[in-house]
């Protein structure tokens, strides 16, 4: 065949048949791509974060190629990993991470090109501002794959989470999907959003060291629920000692399901660190069990608000508004303000909850929820004025107050000093001897013989006598022992 049998015989070109065999090759080769925005955080638990998705497969760091490189230190960073199987063998697609810390609008026109009609089927995360700057196609195809996202994993669907039929179908026992409740789906995004809790293991230092209780957290994570229930999110929270199911809920939302060994997605709202609430699982009723004074319905309202707002502005606030700018009846109450946000910095100010400093480095509008003690050498020199001022008032009393402390310390020190030495005694011949007892058996004798002599008989004649009787008693008595334990010695020969 020469170049000129290029065109067939009714003008056509032919197809070249070999071509259409290495694209069909190329084509079966070609990894699934899947695309994840993650927005928010630092540049370090941006890390972490995807520390933790591929941190399951260590063998693909191991045999098979370097670690990809992450630039998320300026704008819009970028990094990628490998999904494997189960038996490590087998590549099952490859995720493609878009990371941005900053909620800044000039990066809207960064992610914009990202979000093409082919790759949102297979794109999860964005935020609200991306939507003005791209095309109707898109917008399009966002309001196609929402539509689709309502019906997976919920109750009754036809569809699992990760786009599989579910069981029901396969059996022939589907009757539909269960109906959308209140306050669900009610502001969708155009992409399935997920959001992630890092570092949840400092709940235990909150509780132990910050006084946070139980209805504390419930408050936090209601407050999370509700909001997230009006996209259709799904939230977890992770932690740096424990397992978490985040890869399968992010795999799952992606699509990419293994052929060997499919790992379930369980919900988990008890274990207060090991939160898992999947998308289409969570209702009101749901979220008001967890209790309290929560109003789940005005919440949900005020978030519909919140979100209307642009990118930049303050949100509202509850704060008491200046003395100086109220007017003549001016009453100093809390304006209404019809704002979710309010209503939880509200929340986090009250000191009779636990979240006292929860989002104090999240405001930027300089205001502070922690309230500043006194220096205590400050407190401590004023006091010691006062004092000083009541003792110059009282000098003669302080005095004698100090005297008689004087004397029960010494009286203190003596009877604390004998308590600590104890009794006193010596060996006498072979036999123990308590000197303090014996001293005392003869003070009481002593005293008993005074008692009986006339009173007519001087003072110092009878102290002499004392002296030397208790010499000579002292004498007979140690002479007598010392005679007993040697004749008891010369008997035992």
């Amino acid at each position: 065949m020469t170049s000129g049998d290029g065109d067939s015989r009714n003008g056509e070109p032919k197809r070249n048949l070999w071509t259409s065999m290495l694209e069909s090759v190329a084509s079966g080769k070609r990894l699934p791509e899947k695309n994840l925005l993650v927005l928010g955080g630092t540049p370090e638990s941006q890390r972490e974060f995807l520390d933790s998705l591929s941190g399951s497969e260590p063998r693909r760091n191991f045999d098979r190629q370097k670690i990809p490189p992450i630039a998320n230190n300026y704008a819009l960073g970028y990094t990628y990993y490998d999904v494997l199987d189960a038996d490590q063998d087998d590549t099952l697609a490859r995720v493609s991470l878009y990371l941005l810390s900053q909620p800044s609008g000039e990066f809207s026109s960064l992610v914009a090109p990202l979000l093409t009609p082919e790759t949102i089927a297979n794109t999860a995360l964005v935020f609200q501002e991306v939507l003005e700057h791209i095309s109707r196609d898109v917008q399009t195809e966002m309001e196609e794959v929402m539509n689709a996202w309502k019906e997976r994993g919920r109750g009754g669907s036809s569809v699992n989470l990760d786009g599989t039929p579910s069981a029901t179908v396969a059996n022939g026992d589907s009757n539909g999907s269960l109906p959308l409740g209140p306050g669900e789906w009610t502001e969708p995004l155009g992409l399935p959003l997920c959001v992630v809790c890092q570092n949840s293991q400092k709940i235990d230092f909150l509780e132990k060291n910050k006084g946070w209780k139980e209805p504390d957290f419930d408050a936090v994570l209601q407050n999370l629920r509700t909001v997230l229930l009006r996209h259709g999110a799904s939230l977890i929270y992770t932690s740096q000692s424990t397992t978490s199911q985040l890869p399968t809920l992010i795999h799952s939302t992606l699509g990419i399901t293994s052929l060997l060994k499919r790992q379930p997605l369980k919900h988990n709202v008890i274990d207060r660190d090991k939160i898992v609430v999947p998308p289409n699982w969570d209702s009101w009723g749901k979220i008001r069990v967890l209790g309290g004074s929560f109003d789940t319905e005005m919440v949900s309202q005020y978030w519909s608000e919140d979100i209307k707002l642009p990118l930049g502005a303050a949100p509202p606030s509850m704060a008491l508004p200046d003395p100086e700018d109220d007017d003549e009846n001016g009453s100093n109450q809390p304006p209404q303000v019809e704002s979710a946000i309010a209503l939880y910095e509200e929340w986090c100010r009250d000191p009779n909850s636990g979240g006292l400093a929860l989002v104090e480095s999240a405001m930027n509008d300089g205001t502070e929820v922690a309230v500043e003690s006194e220096d205590t050498q400050e407190f401590l020199e004023r006091q010691l004025k006062i004092l000083d001022a009541y003792k110059s008032k009282a000098p003669e009393k302080a005095a004698d107050g100090a005297l008689s402390n004087s004397t029960r310390r010494h009286e203190f020190d003596e009877k604390t000093v004998n308590e600590h030495i104890g009794p006193v005694q010596f060996n006498m011949g072979g036999i123990q001897v308590d000197a303090d007892d014996m001293l005392q058996r003869l003070k009481d004798r002593n005293a008993h013989i005074a008692a009986d002599v006339p009173a007519a008989e001087t003072e110092g004649a009878v102290s002499n006598m004392a002296k030397d009787f208790d010499n000579e008693q002292l004498h007979d008595f140690f002479s007598g022992l010392m005679n007993r334990t040697a004749g008891a010695a010369d008997g035992g020969r």
